[in-house]
């Protein structure tokens, strides 16, 4: 496994040159990975299923503070009815098989504010191919057309949203929380650390003047065992 203290760098050379697949292949031995094919059909599907107007993606993780994607416009939006949590186990990228990792991922219930990109029409299926490499590389989200609403509560289009897939071996929303700790304080892979990952994401949303109490929490909580505390 490449040593997590000089991680590869998720960028779009990575995606295009198929290493993201490379990757978990090479680290995680036995996890199934979908197939050019499958990642087609999954991304013609998606569009073909697209409301009418803009192209919006919505970012609750890694997408805020590095979204690899070209876009035309940035907003703050949020989405009812969903919320962002620990719920997607890796054993590659932020994680190895002696290590489970997590990342985020959309899950039922609440609201999650985040970072809406707007994508130039024109762009968009090549840039969504792009972010298939990297999003959906086990299939271990379920895309879906999320309206998206304002600081103001104003609906202003519907958003692409990766929502976890309760029926996939990688669900892990019943873990409980010194777990979720355990796993961010510990796990790491060839993109770098969970808790990187973790701290990131807080820090994208504080410059994106989004306030989530809950992951500041775990940010600290993660913290004080890295500690030792």
């Amino acid at each position: 496994m490449t040593n997590p203290s000089h991680p590869h760098v998720l960028d779009r050379l990575l995606m295009e040159s198929g290493g993201v697949e490379a990757m978990v292949a090479r680290d995680s031995p036995g996890h199934r990975i979908l197939t050019e094919q499958e990642r087609e059909v999954s991304l013609q599907a998606t569009l073909a299923s697209r409301p009418a107007g803009d192209v919006w993606l919505f970012a609750y993780g890694s997408l805020i503070w590095n979204p690899t994607i070209h876009h035309a416009e940035k907003r703050v939006g949020t989405l009812h009815d969903w919320h962002r949590s620990f719920c997607l186990s890796v054993t590659a990228g932020r994680g190895s098989p002696s290590q489970p990792g997590l990342v985020l991922a959309l899950d039922h219930g609440g609201s999650c504010t985040g970072v809406a990109y707007r994508l130039e029409l024109q762009l968009a299926e090549s840039e969504l191919r792009m972010l298939w490499r990297r999003e959906m590389v086990s299939g271990a989200y379920i895309p879906r057309w999320l309206p998206v609403t304002d600081v103001a509560g104003n609906q202003f289009g519907y958003a692409l949203a990766f929502t976890i897939d309760h029926t996939g071996q990688q669900y892990a929303g019943d873990l409980c929380e010194s777990e979720i700790v355990r796993r961010l304080s510990l796990a790491a892979g060839a993109l770098g650390s969970a808790a990187d990952y973790l701290f990131h994401t807080c820090e994208g949303l504080r410059q994106s003047g989004i306030d989530d109490g809950e992951l500041e929490q775990l940010a600290c909580q993660v913290r004080r065992c890295q500690q030792g505390q």
